[in-house]
């Protein structure tokens, strides 16, 4: 055997080696989520921790530090591409503004599964969502039925090109309109997924709207500006109802305590594993739903301790 063909020989080893090596190793999934601090995304999270160590894989969770950094999540992304990571899992916090780096993850080999809200393209795997429709909907039912047909009502909405908070809006909307004409919608704003800000905006529209009946809040965020806002005039005046969104430790004392009606929740944690989940069967050659909605589920002071209720607000978060 001539030298040459020696070292021919040896570098196909070397390389196969190598290949096989790299099978071997565990697969980099990215999820990048809307944002870190809210227990929504923690839960999602947690969610997500847990699909990855069932299926042998790692995720790197990577987010921006505010949900409305559209710019940073776009970074994210992109840096996640050239990194050459195996799929990403996005919740994408403007469904036009990320629909091109989608597109490009997906020309570049690398496929996206979409969660939490919509994008505005074709050019994903999946997306795993609630049916935020949906969920407005049932959100107006309820309205419809504490007020008794009749109210005035204000809507602390989330932020502008949030397709998910944007479809429990219209739900909710369009649910009153056909089913419910005697309750008017007098005032809508957004508290841009922020706590005080959405404080603010339900303060104002308290105070311009005196004879208000009820606020419906379609986030985390809005629920617990809206809460703080209608607690901190308790017994000075109307009492004025409040159906919310999502759930955290504070909510759950409003709807304990009564300041709160109803909230609507979702499934976080199942929704992080099913993401992931989704990355992993595109891996590895399964096919999938194109789309995949989770049904919310209301929560009252007469359901909340409930075991199927409990499982889902308090879900063990392990990263």
């Amino acid at each position: 055997m001539t030298m040459r063909r020696r070292r021919f020989i040896g570098t196909c080893a070397v390389a196969l080696g190598a290949a096989g090596c790299r099978r071997e190793r565990p697969r980099t999934i990215a999820v990048i989520p809307k944002g870190r601090a809210l227990l929504y995304w923690q839960t999602v999270h947690a969610g997500a921790a847990r699909a990855a160590k069932e299926a042998g894989v790692e995720i790197i969770w990577k987010a921006t530090e505010h949900e409305t950094d559209y710019a940073g999540q776009v970074q994210i992304v992109e840096a996640m591409i050239n990194r050459r990571v195996a799929a990403i899992v996005l919740a994408p916090l403007d469904k036009v503004v990320l629909a091109g780096p989608v597109e490009r993850a997906m020309r570049r080999g690398v496929p996206v599964i979409v969660m939490d809200s919509p994008v505005d393209t074709e050019m994903y795997v999946s997306c795993v969502s609630t049916d935020n429709y949906g969920a407005g909907r049932l959100a107006a039912e309820r309205m419809g039925a504490i007020l008794k047909g009749q109210g005035k009502v204000a809507m602390v909405m989330c932020q502008p090109g949030s397709a998910s908070t944007m479809a429990r809006e219209d739900g909710f909307t369009e649910a009153i309109s056909e089913k419910f004409p005697r309750v008017e919608i007098v005032d809508r704003r957004y508290g841009m997924a922020d706590i005080a800000k959405s404080l603010a905006v339900a303060e104002n529209m308290l105070t311009a709207h005196p004879a208000l009946d009820a606020i419906f809040a379609s986030n985390e965020t809005g629920s617990v500006g809206a809460a703080q806002a209608l607690k901190s005039r308790a017994g000075s005046g109307k009492a004025v109802k409040l159906v919310g969104f999502d759930s955290s430790p504070a909510l759950i004392e409003g709807l304990k305590s009564g300041l709160i009606d109803s909230l609507f929740v979702q499934h976080p944690f199942k929704m992080g594993y099913e993401a992931v989940m989704s990355a992993v069967k595109k891996l590895r050659g399964e096919s999938m739903a194109k789309i995949n909605e989770l049904a919310a589920r209301m929560v009252t002071r007469d359901n909340l301790d409930d075991p199927e209720v409990q499982a889902q607000l308090n879900p063990e978060l392990k990263f």
